[in-house]
């Protein structure tokens, strides 16, 4: 038989059990090259780009873009040969049993569903070569470990983006790409026919839009690639419009909506917040705490770290050792079973382009002031731009969800299961307090509102922890013990 490969759907983290083909960047009976990209795919909160790792032809597109979620394994393209006859690739679709796909490929490649995966594996005619063993202190897992011995990629140069600097898969794929700019096609085809431009599909739907070549424009994003920021800095701004003169006559125009169905994320979203709020007994603690000393504390502190840390990483610190001090409600729910751990990994909800996220600072408990400032500005610049990974938002035992900058002074938040509790933050207010000389004084308060899941923690316990915070925050020294 020809040399006939499926392409399904891989598996990315241990929870994914489906996803979405967001776009294919190659048409049916189009032939591609290694390193093109073959289309996006949509799973939970993230959209993954899968590359070709070899030359071939998209024989057979069985999954339209944006079509119904398909389950991983499922086959959803057949690569070949450019000779192959159609009859022997239907055989293949007809005898073709989807195989089981327990290890996430994170490259950006499918997973394997029989022998070999469609993105990741070599041409059938290609000679074997033997893994070459690598020996390390590094920290680096398992399957990037096999990757590295089997394509003799030397990891020592590689940095780790992965936790604590571990070496992931995808560090090794990246290390494996060439340095030249990719071809693609596709949407491509829009703009800059010829020559090459490295960049990412958004950049160049937005230059078709507004006639921009790629073409000399320096990439910021990695290697040297093209984003969605570098051709937005390049589209003139237009004009306004003039303004109505006061008194003009008022005509009635159209009102009609624009209605935009829920995309992949927000059905997501909607259907966790949903079942969160219908199965979890969420009760409510609430309390406020005088912060006059905390922004005070900030100040110098800022001053003499050298760091921009805000009040919500001086938050997410002071949550982090409290629930060190309460492992109670440090905890995450898994059926009947509760799960207590001896660090905080404090999630913080951010409103990305792609809806709610909730990436996590792992281990914020050990974490200097400064260190949390780092890692919260990270993961929200990650957020924004939509490059949040698997690892960014797997777990956390607690979450912070904050409002105060937009003005709330106070709100409920909902449950981010399996964790047992969120907080909820607002804006930091004057309000009028009578010293204990019987004076009236004004300070600075923030309120604080605690979601609990009731299976799991007792109003009792969560008092404690919240008297524990409160403390904290008003005697923020002990945050630097």
């Amino acid at each position: 038989m020809a040399n006939i490969r499926p392409f399904c759907m891989p598996k990315w983290g241990i929870e994914m059990t489906e996803g979405t083909i967001a776009e294919w960047m190659v048409k049916e009976g189009e032939a591609f090259t290694k390193g093109q990209l073959l289309c996006l795919i949509e799973t939970d909160k993230i959209t993954n780009e899968v590359e070709a790792e070899y030359d071939a032809v998209l024989k057979r597109l069985l999954t339209p873009a944006g079509d119904q979620p398909h389950p991983v394994g499922a086959l959803l393209a057949v690569f070949a040969d450019a000779d192959t006859p159609d009859a022997e690739v239907d055989a293949f679709i007809a005898a073709f049993k989807p195989a089981e796909t327990s290890v996430a490929a994170k490259g950006g490649a499918a997973a394997a569903p029989a022998s070999a995966a469609p993105a990741a594996a070599a041409p059938a005619e290609a000679p074997a070569r033997a893994p070459k063993k690598i020996v390390t202190n590094r920290a680096i897992s398992p399957e990037a470990l096999k990757l590295a011995e089997a394509e003799g990629v030397d990891i020592e140069p590689i940095e780790g983006s992965g936790r604590n600097g571990r070496i992931t898969y995808q560090d090794v794929v990246q290390a494996l790409r060439p340095d030249r700019a990719a071809s693609f096609r596709g949407t491509a085809a829009l703009v800059d026919d010829t020559p090459e431009a490295f960049a990412s599909p958004l950049a160049r739907r937005i230059a078709a839009q507004h006639g921009i070549a790629l073409a000399g424009i320096r990439g910021t994003g990695p290697r040297g690639r093209i984003s969605k920021a570098d051709v937005l800095a390049l589209v003139k701004p237009t004009t306004a419009a003039p303004a109505v003169a006061f008194g003009a006559p008022f005509e009635l125009v159209a009102n009609e909506p624009q209605v935009q169905p829920f995309d992949k994320v927000r059905k997501v979203v909607a259907r966790r917040l949903t079942e969160a709020k219908q199965t979890i007994p969420h009760f409510y603690l609430r309390v406020s705490a005088s912060v006059d000393a905390l922004m005070d504390l900030r100040k110098t502190a800022n001053l003499v770290l050298g760091t921009k840390a805000s009040i919500n990483d001086y938050i997410v610190k002071a949550v982090a050792m409290a629930l060190v001090r309460h492992p109670d409600v440090n905890v995450q729910v898994h059926g009947d079973a509760v799960h207590s751990f001896p660090h905080a990994d404090v999630a913080i909800a951010v409103a990305s382009p792609k809806g709610l996220v909730t990436p996590i600072v792992r281990q914020a408990d050990r974490m200097h002031i400064a260190q949390i400032a780092a890692t919260t500005r990270a993961l929200i610049d990650k957020a924004q731009a939509g490059k949040l990974g698997y690892e960014d938002m797997d777990g956390g035992t607690f979450s912070v969800s904050n409002l105060g900058m937009f003005g709330i002074e106070q709100f409920d938040a909902i449950i981010n299961p399996p964790q047992g509790a969120i907080l909820a933050v607002g804006g930091v207010n004057r309000v009028a307090v009578e010293t204990a000389s019987g004076d009236i004084a004004f300070e600075s308060r923030i309120a604080l509102t605690m979601s609990v899941d009731h299976r799991a923690i007792d109003g009792a316990a969560g008092a404690q922890f919240l008297q524990t915070l409160k403390g904290l925050l008003e005697a923020p020294e002990g945050l630097f013990a």
